[in-house]
C-alpha cells in the first residue's frame, strides 16, 4: 500500500515515515530559530538536539496520523523486532527533553515535555462529539515549544 503526502508518493513503510517526521521536526525548529544537531547514530535515545541561545534540548520525533476518533495517540515505547519476535520496551523519559509528533493530516508539529504524561498521550485535533473541554489535550495548544528543564553550556562545562 502506497501513501501519498503532498504529491509525494511514500512506500506505507515506518521507517520512511519517520523520517519524514524527523525532516518536518528540523525545518519547523529551524523556523523557530533553532540550530538542528543530529547523532551520528541511530540508537540514541533521541533524534535531533535543537540548540538556541546557549541551551539544548533533545528531541524524539514520532509520525503519527490522526485517528478515526479525531486524536493523536503516543506511547512513550520504542518497538523492534528481533529474531524472537516483537519487542517493546519504555522510553527512559530522563534522555529525552521533548518529544515532537509530526502528523501529515495537518502539516503541523506539536511538542510536549513527556515527563508531564504517564505512558501515553492523546492529542485531540477534532472536537469531542459531546463538546467536552476539560482534561483534554488540545493540538493547538502543542505547537509552541514548552519550558522545560534545558541543559545548557553552562551545565555540561560544570
Amino acid at each position: 500500500m502506497k501513501e501519498s503526502f503532498r504529491g509525494c508518493t511514500m512506500e506505507h513503510h515506518t521507517k520512511n515515515k519517520g523520517d519524514l517526521g524527523v525532516l518536518k521536526a528540523q525545518v519547523d525548529l529551524c523556523s523557530k530559530g533553532y540550530l538542528i544537531l543530529t547523532p551520528l547514530s541511530e540508537h540514541s535515545p533521541f533524534d535531533i538536539v535543537a540548540y538556541k541561545n546557549g541551551e539544548f534540548i533533545r528531541i524524539q520525533v514520532k509520525y503519527r496520523s490522526v485517528n478515526s476518533k479525531g486524536f493523536i495517540f503516543v506511547r512513550f515505547s520504542s518497538s523492534f523486532s528481533t529474531s524472537k519476535g516483537y519487542s517493546e520496551k519504555p522510553v527512559n523519559k530522563s534522555e529525552i527533553d521533548l518529544y515532537c509528533v509530526f502528523c501529515p493530516d495537518t502539516d503541523k508539529c506539536y511538542y510536549f515535555d513527556p515527563n508531564k504524561f504517564k505512558s501515553t498521550v492523546n492529542i485531540r485535533i477534532n472536537k469531542s462529539l459531546n463538546n467536552q473541554c476539560e482534561k483534554i489535550n488540545f493540538a493547538e495548544d502543542y505547537l509552541i515549544i514548552p519550558t522545560i528543564n534545558k541543559h545548557s553550556l553552562d551545565s555540561i562545562e560544570k
